[in-house]
């Protein structure tokens, strides 16, 4: 990397409050993904959906706010407005996919496999989507074997982030998850961000691109308010944070959720009774 590059202009608060904001979008895109699991089939594209966008919203949010903390010595950074907002929109609609996948076909085997690594790319695409919307006098560069790490840990984390929403274990587990699925995702930012190269021209202000104090600040204010508002949904479903299965009406079969076959359970079949020995009667 260059050695003008600081990527701690605010030391580690920006890592901090950006590993925050992930295990938070993790952390509700996650329980919303087991409570689809447990919901009517009719209703499980809402929660699907929902998970979908928190993740997109909580891993682009971590992205930016790390940003902020980025800087070039003498070279004035800006971010162009359609590229950063179709990082986002990637974000939300790979991670969706992945999600739904999982949510209809279970997390295990080879949907999972697929959910997870759709997610891990989304995740990726994200970032490096993000970094080509950063405009300066200059040009970025990759170091191509570190990039692949970076996927690598993407698509990882997305597997096990999906595989721990599917196994329906309680609210804690979910937690434990998604501060996993924070530390990886935070770790493959900064992990992409060690394969930048950066080759600047001079100190000229890019002739496109806004700002980041005046792009990035009040970007974030609405996918933070969707997070607010993801999260008053958690708290308010009973079932989200205890993490009890809801009962299947009609035994719809649904991927992930212990199928309750006691509950349902057909009657045995009753012993034929014994024929009545008549009083009296003389036994041969």
């Amino acid at each position: 990397m260059h050695d003008t590059v600081d990527g701690f202009r605010y030391g580690l608060v920006t890592p901090l409050v950006a590993y925050l904001m992930a295990c938070l979008g993790g952390a509700l895109g996650l329980r919303c993904t087991t409570r689809s699991l447990s919901a009517a089939r009719h209703r499980r594209p809402a929660w699907l959906a929902l998970g979908s966008a928190a993740i997109g919203s909580g891993i682009w949010t971590m992205h930016f706010i790390a940003m902020m903390g980025f800087t070039i010595e003498n070279t004035p950074i800006r971010y162009d407005w359609t590229m950063t907002f179709a990082s986002l929109a990637v974000a939300v609609v790979m991670v969706g996919v992945g999600i739904f996948m999982v949510g209809y076909q279970g997390a295990r085997g080879t949907p999972l496999f697929t959910g997870g690594t759709i997610t891990g790319l989304g995740i990726a695409s994200m970032h490096y989507l993000g970094m080509a919307g950063m405009r300066l006098d200059g040009r970025l560069g990759y170091d191509t074997p570190t990039v692949a790490v970076s996927v690598v840990i993407a698509v990882a984390a997305a597997t096990a982030a999906l595989w721990a929403a599917g196994q329906i274990r309680g609210f804690l587990w979910s937690v434990g998850a998604s501060l996993v699925m924070g530390l990886a995702v935070t770790g493959m930012h900064y992990t992409g961000m060690a394969a930048l190269e950066v080759h600047a021209h001079g100190t000229a202000d890019p002739a496109t691109g806004g700002a980041p104090a005046e792009l990035l600040g009040p970007m974030l204010i609405g996918p933070l308010a969707f997070l607010v508002l993801a999260g008053v949904v958690v708290l308010f479903d009973p079932l989200m944070v205890t993490g009890k299965p809801a009962t299947r009406p009609g035994g719809e079969d649904r991927p992930g959720v212990p199928a309750g076959a006691a509950a349902h359970r057909p009657p045995a079949p009753r012993s034929p009774d014994r024929q009545t020995v008549r009083e009296g009667a003389r036994i041969p």
